[in-house]
């Protein structure tokens, strides 16, 4: 990996400023690591980020980082799904309670070695936070930047419940992967998911704030494909055009090639972005950039390192370019027709139309001919 990095770094070297100050990092974690040194890194980057808050305790750090540096960095503020067992639906009577309720149902009743793994397991686990407290903090974060997404939120069957306590800053070396190891080797995992029942609870409960302040969304989704489309599907019917007047960005998007296409095709305000560190590891990743509308894609480096963020954002969209056969600038002309655009103005005006919002929804072909009819009819009856 460090060879890797050394050569992107290498890469990176070659790019004018003019061009990198026009990529968007859509989806990081910049305040994983140090604080000190991500604030003096972020001054002298050349390319913009989208920051990610995943736990209670990290919404403030996103914040100060976006307050140091407000034109290089916007805010994301959300609940991850790993840590959505942290968050209470309902009032909590009691610590076991909740935690019992979520990973040891009484029906049918559970196995002896299920029992000893929860009260292992119980003790690791902070007091339960209700989402009535959490909804009125992540309201005050959203509304003091007005340019805040919500963020990191989404669903995850994958993950298991470590036992380890939460960590305090920074978290890097703690985070779980979207395997079973993290980067600096195996954990000790409970047999645990966390219910999808409850984690659609939770990321419900964030997408209606989202739509009610016009906010749009990074969302996470991971051995979800069905359930991603289903949400998805929920809003739309829910809110319906307030729904597209935000954007959802399916970040480091592992869906196959088709389930997208079948998303995109139901919602226009859908994205996705794509990263080296996650989806460079299934080589189907070249077909979902391969089927992606070339107006639909964005880029990310889902790192936990500012250090790390231009070059594996760089990474990505030479790769993107590769695939979508398009040139990479080495000079900046801001005034290129739009046919001469190259990959980097493409992924810049991509971004602008997710920041922009406001979404048209799909007219069915049929509906498209019927109103053709009726307008030709109307201006025939009036020319008689």
């Amino acid at each position: 990996m460090e060879s890797e990095l050394k050569e992107m770094q290498a890469r990176l070297e070659t790019v004018p400023r003019s061009v990198l100050e026009h990529v968007i990092d859509v989806h990081c974690h910049p305040t994983d690591s140090d604080m000190a040194m991500t604030l003096r890194v972020a001054e002298q980057m050349p390319i913009r980020i989208c920051a990610m808050a995943t736990r209670r305790s990290d919404q403030r750090l996103v914040a100060d980082l976006a307050r140091a540096h407000p034109d290089k960095v916007t805010p994301c503020f959300g609940y991850h799904p790993w840590f959505a067992h942290w968050i209470a639906l309902s009032p909590v009577v009691s610590k076991e309670e909740h935690y019992r309720a979520l990973f040891l149902p009484p029906s049918p009743p559970p196995k002896p070695d299920l029992v000893a793994a929860f009260e292992r397991l119980l003790p690791y686990l902070p007091d339960p936070t209700p989402i009535a407290d959490i909804l009125p903090e992540l309201r005050e974060s959203l509304e003091t930047f007005p340019n805040a997404m919500l963020g990191e939120v989404g669903i995850d069957r994958a993950c298991r419940v470590p036992y380890r306590r939460p960590a305090d800053p920074p978290y890097s070396e703690y985070a779980p992967t979207h395997g079973d190891e993290d980067a600096d080797g195996p954990r000790s995992l409970s047999p645990f998911t966390i219910p999808l029942e409850h984690q659609l609870g939770v990321l419900e409960a964030q997408l209606g704030l989202a739509v009610e302040l016009g906010r749009n969304v990074s969302l996470h989704s991971v051995k979800c494909q069905a359930a991603t489309g289903e949400v998805l599907d929920r809003m739309y019917r829910k809110h319906g055009e307030r729904w597209l007047r935000i954007s959802v960005d399916l970040h480091s998007c592992g869906l196959s090639a088709q389930t997208f296409r079948d998303i995109a095709k139901r919602h226009p305000n859908v994205f996705l972005s794509l990263s080296t560190v996650i989806n460079a590891r299934s080589p189907a990743h070249k077909d979902l950039i391969a089927a992606c509308a070339p107006d639909r894609i964005l880029v990310e480096s889902d790192f936990h390192d500012v250090r790390c963020s231009a070059p594996y954002t760089w990474h990505m969209l030479q790769t993107i370019a590769e695939v979508k056969d398009w040139r990479v600038e080495d000079a900046w002309d801001a005034d290129a027709p739009e046919d001469r655009w190259g990959a980097v103005r493409r992924l810049e005006e991509n971004w602008r139309a997710f920041e922009r919002g406001g979404h048209r929804p799909y007219v069915k072909r049929r509906q498209r001919r019927d109103r053709a009819i009726e307008e030709w009819e109307a201006e025939n009856s009036e020319s008689d």
